[in-house]
C-alpha cells in the first residue's frame, strides 16, 4: 500500500555508514590490531575514538604514529587486503531499527544513499542487503574531500538528482553531522562512539527509534 501523509516529504534521505547502518568497526579493529601486531606495537579503543567518523587517511596517520613503520600507501593495501579477507567471513546486519526505517523509505518512494568516509566496496556490500533502497553509494573512492568537509553529502546529492537542502542526513558522529549541516541538509544525530553535541544537527534518536516520522518530524522543524 503506498505511503501517505500531509507532511512535506524530503527528497532523500542520506546514511552514514558504521555505526549509523550497521556497526562494522570490530571488523576494522581486527584488522588495524592485526597490522600493529605484526609490527611490534598495539591499536588501543583510544586510537579507535581519535579516527572515528574521519577519513581512512586519518586512520592511516594513525597507524603510523603508533609505530607502523611502513608508508601509507603499503599501510592503506595492508589494511584493505585485511578487511577484504575478514568481510568475506563476516556476518553482519544492519542496526536495531534501519531495517524497519528503509523498508518504510522504500515504501514510500524516498532514494536513499550511503555517504560515508569509509571503503566504498564496504558499504557496497551493506548497500546490497536491501535491496532496491539505495540508488548510490559515496565512499572514498568518489570524493576528494572526505568529511567534515560537504563534499561527499553534495555528492550524494548529485548522484540521486536532488536539492541538498531537501534532504535528511542520519549520523552518529561529530564530523559526519557537521559535514552534512555544511551541505544544507536537516540531520538526525543517533547515538555513536563519540558523543555528538546536543546543539548539533536537528533531532537526536535512539536507533530503535527511528522511523519515517521521525524523520518527517526533523525535516519540517
Amino acid at each position: 500500500m503506498p505511503f501517505s501523509t500531509s507532511s512535506p516529504l524530503p527528497q532523500a534521505v542520506l546514511f552514514d555508514h558504521d555505526g549509523t547502518l550497521v556497526d562494522t568497526e570490530p571488523i576494522w579493529e581486527k584488522a588495524k590490531q592485526r597490522i600493529c601486531a605484526e609490527h611490534g606495537t598495539t591499536w588501543s579503543s583510544e586510537d579507535t575514538k581519535a579516527v572515528l567518523g574521519y577519513s581512512i587517511q586519518a586512520t592511516l596517520e594513525r597507524l603510523q604514529e603508533v609505530g607502523v613503520d611502513r608508508p601509507l600507501e603499503e599501510i592503506e593495501q595492508l589494511l584493505i587486503t585485511y578487511m577484504h579477507e575478514y568481510f568475506a567471513d563476516a556476518e553482519y546486519d544492519f542496526l536495531p531499527g534501519i531495517r524497519p526505517l528503509l523498508d518504510q523509505l522504500k515504501q514510500a518512494g524516498i532514494p536513499c544513499a550511503v555517504v560515508t568516509n569509509a571503503t566504498t566496496s564496504v558499504a557496497e556490500r551493506t548497500a546490497e542487503k536491501a535491496p532496491g533502497v539505495f540508488a548510490t553509494v559515496i565512499g572514498d573512492q568518489q570524493t576528494t574531500h572526505s568529511k567534515p568537509h560537504p563534499e561527499p553529502y553534495l555528492l550524494g546529492a548529485q548522484h540521486l538528482g536532488v536539492d541538498p537542502t531537501q534532504c535528511v542526513a542520519i549520523e552518529d558522529s561529530p564530523s559526519g553531522v557537521r559535514s552534512a549541516t555544511d551541505a544544507g541538509m536537516k540531520v538526525i544525530v543517533v547515538p555513536g562512539e563519540v558523543e555528538v553535541p546536543a546543539d548539533a544537527g536537528d533531532a537526536q534518536v535512539r536507533h530503535e527509534d527511528l522511523s519515517l516520522e521521525a524523520i518527517l518530524k526533523a525535516f519540517n522543524s
